[in-house]
């Protein structure tokens, strides 16, 4: 039918067409490390039923011809005002991993962060680059030498920025790990945690006394850990994991470059607010002085609209990609990534909106307590 626009598969039209079957190919154990999260997954499920509660309010009569779907970060201008969060082990979902969604990536001109737990070297993640940004994440260790030379080969490989997760002093009880006994299979290594790209962490190693040494870093605050950072790096210094407005303030005070309002895809401490919903005192702390980006929870256009709407700069998602990658490999992710796309188009164009810059909280209401649409 004219004006029904592409379809990309004939078994896949949104991203919950991809999560289903792209699950059904990963086993049991990963699946579940991949889908859930800490404890009763309370905050995990509350990140996407966040977008439910947001309304969009279009305005009608606008000229959409010619949409520029074009974000900013770090600089640079990518594809979309999407990236892919940094996420651990993609070759649980696909043996060609975090390499076939940097192919991705590139291809669509998109921003990727890139966990530490990654089961791919970094150069070899970069290597697949175009020029579009990469991030780095970093969980600041006990071994501060680890860290310290993830840092140095970000820096080498022609990484944007690091992106510091603080909301790790102590890994989130994650049930689906006790329950499944989860175990990285043999022949998968953590290639970015050894100067040297050989990492035998794995499996139940990491319940070593060796392993011990690579456990975070729980005395970490801010004027400990900013300025190590500072000194240690020239790329930009983000931070991950920001649920309040009190810290977003500190982040403008210690003279971060960005931060990233996240509650680790509810993988955490349960029973934390859906990023959405902080990301709407977020936004007004930061007041245009920070960027401020925001993950989880992610799973239509409309609900990237609806987070750049409620003040964030950019948007990331973690699972997407990986279940793309599951599905069919560097193909499946470009599918995920095609979705999202003409998914946000439309609701730009039905919203009334030209570019990104013309997306406001104007553009969002919400049912208040009496049942009548509100301002934000």
């Amino acid at each position: 039918m004219a004006n029904r626009g592409v379809s990309y598969d004939p078994s896949v039209h949104t991203i919950a067409d991809l999560k289903e079957l792209g699950c059904r190919k990963i086993p049991v154990m990963y699946r579940d490390y991949f889908n859930e999260g800490a404890m009763d997954l309370v905050t995990l499920k509350d990140n996407e039923a966040a977008y439910d509660r947001y309304k969009i309010k279009p305005r009608i009569l606008v000229n959409v011809d010619n949409i520029d779907l074009s974000g900013e970060i770090f600089g640079k201008k990518t594809g979309l005002p999407l990236g892919f969060s940094p996420a651990a082990m993609h070759k649980l979902a696909h043996p060609d991993g975090e390499a076939a969604v940097s192919r991705a990536a590139a291809k669509f001109n998109l921003c990727m962060g890139l966990s530490s737990y990654a089961t791919e070297s970094l150069e070899t993640v970069a290597a697949q680059g175009t020029g579009n940004p990469y991030i780095m994440q970093l969980c600041v260790l006990k071994d501060r030498e680890t860290s310290l030379q993830i840092l140095r080969r970000a820096e080498a490989a022609g990484y944007s920025a690091v992106f510091v997760s603080v909301d790790t002093p102590l890994l989130g009880r994650r049930l689906n790990e006790y329950r499944n006994g989860f175990l990285l299979p043999d022949g998968l290594t953590w290639p970015n945690l050894l100067s040297d790209g050989k990492s035998e962490l794995r499996g139940a190693e990491r319940e070593t006394k060796e392993a011990q040494n690579h456990d975070f870093d729980p005395s970490l605050d801010w004027d400990s850990a900013i300025p190590w950072l500072r000194a240690n790096t020239k790329l930009q210094v983000w931070i991950k994991g920001v649920y309040c407005a009190e810290d977003v303030q500190l982040a403008v005070q210690h003279g971060l470059d960005g931060v990233v309002v996240s509650n680790h895809g509810g993988r955490q401490l349960d029973g934390v607010p859906a990023t959405l919903d902080a990301l709407r005192e977020c936004a007004v702390a930061a007041a245009g002085r920070i960027p401020i980006a925001v993950d989880g929870g992610i799973r239509r256009g409309t609900d990237i609209f609806k987070a750049l709407a409620m003040g964030a700069s950019f948007c990331f998602v973690g699972r997407i990609p990986i279940w793309g990658l599951a599905y069919g490999g560097q193909e499946g992710v470009e599918l995920a990534i095609q979705i999202l796309r003409d998914e946000f188009k439309i609701a730009m164009a039905l919203a009334g909106c030209r570019t990104i810059k013309d997306i406001t909280r104007a553009h969002i209401t919400y049912l208040n307590s009496e049942g009548i649409l509100a301002r934000l």
